[in-house]
């Protein structure tokens, strides 16, 4: 582990203290944000990921949220859980590795166009290191895009995500990624409604960042 520049000891701190790698040792085949957050997901993916770019689908599960219109060169899962990450059929390889124990991703300088990090971005205690790692394996001109909405394993969430309101979350992932070392920095946001009329759906939010 090592000291993070965008949280103090207090902000790390987790309601549920025990190994993480535990927690997520049994699979979760479920859906963790609504129809209309993973359709607006998606639409974002196509807008920024071009055919033949390299991906990494970082904290991933069982679900991919890659257009099916696109085709890329080499889509690399990473996750807590091998199960999950076997069952997406979107990935061309996988890796099991706990971001909170180690942050060095097992690959080279430059080795993606394309780092994604969907609803799990509230789960980082060196959030700093991780999002230098990210910069580190993107391309020049590679891009990063962090999605979340309000649903969360909450006992499982640091403690500066659950003391935020969203535009405050959406403050702090800018702050992560300036901290990594990001370029231009874009946050999108869009409260739409549920797909079901009269119920509110899941806020969605998202930080895009270039890389120089």
């Amino acid at each position: 582990m090592t000291d993070d520049l965008a949280l103090s000891e207090a902000d790390r701190r987790k309601s549920d203290p025990s190994p993480d790698d535990a927690f997520y040792d049994q699979p979760r085949f479920v859906q963790h944000v609504d129809e209309g957050f993973r359709e607006r997901l998606t639409d974002l993916y196509r807008e920024q990921l071009a055919d033949g770019d390299r991906v990494l689908d970082a904290m991933s599960s069982w679900v991919s949220h890659l257009p099916d219109d696109r085709e890329f060169a080499r889509v690399v899962g990473h996750g807590l859980n091998e199960a999950e990450l076997a069952e997406n059929p979107r990935l061309d390889e996988c890796i099991v590795q706990n971001l909170n124990e180690n942050q060095l991703l097992p690959f080279d300088d430059a080795s993606f166009d394309a780092v994604l990090c969907a609803v799990s971005v509230q789960y980082l205690q060196y959030p700093t290191a991780v999002f230098r790692e990210f910069h580190r394996v993107l391309a020049p001109e590679g891009v990063l895009v962090v999605s979340f909405s309000n649903r969360t394993f909450h006992t499982k969430a640091i403690r500066a995500w659950r003391e935020r309101s969203m535009d405050e979350r959406a403050t702090l992932v800018r702050e992560y990624c300036e901290a990594g070392g990001f370029g231009r920095i874009e946050t999108v946001s869009d409260s739409r409604r549920s797909v079901l009329p009269g119920l509110g759906g899941d806020p969605f939010y998202a930080i895009v960042a270039d890389r120089d």
